[in-house]
């Protein structure tokens, strides 16, 4: 299937390198020797390649930097996409790069993803997804792994309250990356190209705004931190941006937190549990601003300080 996919493309000779894979079901593999510099998308169930090639043209058509789609079969999961370069990022800094360049100029392709046109159809990440998504995994994996028992339906509503209550004064606005931190973004003449951005939706800019100064998967220092902070609000500015920010990181780091737990135990990828310290301390960070006072309260009355950590 893969090979006549190829082949129908005009990729039949291209050498393929195998890239190393993420938290997802996706595999990408390298093209080298076709008609261009192209990555293989495979995206079996239950992923799907339908959103990311939606995205990509319409990003592209608004002259956001993104990957051209150039040959797609929905119904197999395969995407043959522009490759953007040989190094994202994250393997830019950690090749020695001096790190405060690519910071400001990620905060300049974030404010440019923001101010492009909405594209019509996205899903919604807004309070409601917010709350399943940080019940599938703080409630159902970290919690039992951590405390011995499920939650009870009593705690799962007090969850799902406190995650209102501190979301809620925070409405969606555009559109939003999800996942915009170094492994998804590449280095290019003049800026930065946008990677991974399937799970694109309607939400808050300063979402996509912690995910990149407090990345779960590096440190940042807090003068990157703030330069890059104040390079986004020079463009594209987000009312009450501290609060706005303290919100999303405490939704957001203890979502994630959770999640290296669930890709653990399900997933078998226990190296994800090294990054869990990381997103335990942004989250005591985030929990100290009184926006995020609700799920402050609600993390005192049932996981205790000294628990609040990747399970024994």
């Amino acid at each position: 299937m893969i090979a006549t996919f190829l082949a129908q493309h005009g990729f039949a000779a291209a050498r393929a390198e195998a890239l190393p894979s993420d938290a997802s079901f996706r595999r990408y593999t390298r093209l080298h020797g076709g008609p261009e510099p192209a990555l293989l998308m495979h995206a079996p169930p239950p992923e799907d390649v339908r959103p990311f090639s939606a995205i990509a043209r319409h990003l592209g058509a608004a002259g956001v930097a993104v990957p051209r789609i150039l040959a797609e079969d929905s119904a197999a999961g395969l995407l043959i996409v522009q490759d953007l370069g040989l190094r994202t990022m994250a393997e830019t800094l950690d090749g020695g790069a001096a790190p405060e360049p690519l910071y400001l100029a990620a905060a300049e392709a974030l404010a440019a993803l923001h101010a492009a046109p909405v594209m019509p159809g996205l899903p919604n990440w807004g309070v409601a997804e917010m709350q399943r998504a940080t019940a599938a995994t703080f409630l159902d994996w970290w919690w039992p792994a951590a405390l011995g028992s499920m939650p009870d339906d009593s705690q799962r509503a007090g969850l799902d309250a406190a995650l209102a209550a501190m979301l809620s004064p925070f409405a969606a606005q555009g559109f939003v990356h999800r996942d915009f931190f170094p492994a998804n973004l590449m280095p290019l003449p003049g800026g930065i190209g946008l990677l991974d951005f399937q799970d694109g939706a309607l939400g808050h800019p300063a979402y996509d705004l912690v995910s990149l100064v407090e990345d779960a998967r590096r440190d940042v220092a807090p003068a990157l931190r703030a330069a890059t902070v104040a390079r986004y609000q020079a463009l594209c500015g987000i009312r009450d941006v501290e609060a706005a920010m303290a919100v999303h990181a405490a939704q957001r780091h203890l979502r994630v937190a959770a999640l290296w737990v669930r890709l653990a135990r399900r997933d078998g990828k226990t190296h994800y549990l090294a990054h869990g310290p990381r997103c335990w301390a942004l989250l005591a960070r985030a929990l100290q601003h009184p926006a995020t006072a609700p799920l402050r309260d609600y993390l005192d009355r049932h996981v205790p300080t000294h628990l609040r950590a990747n399970p024994a």
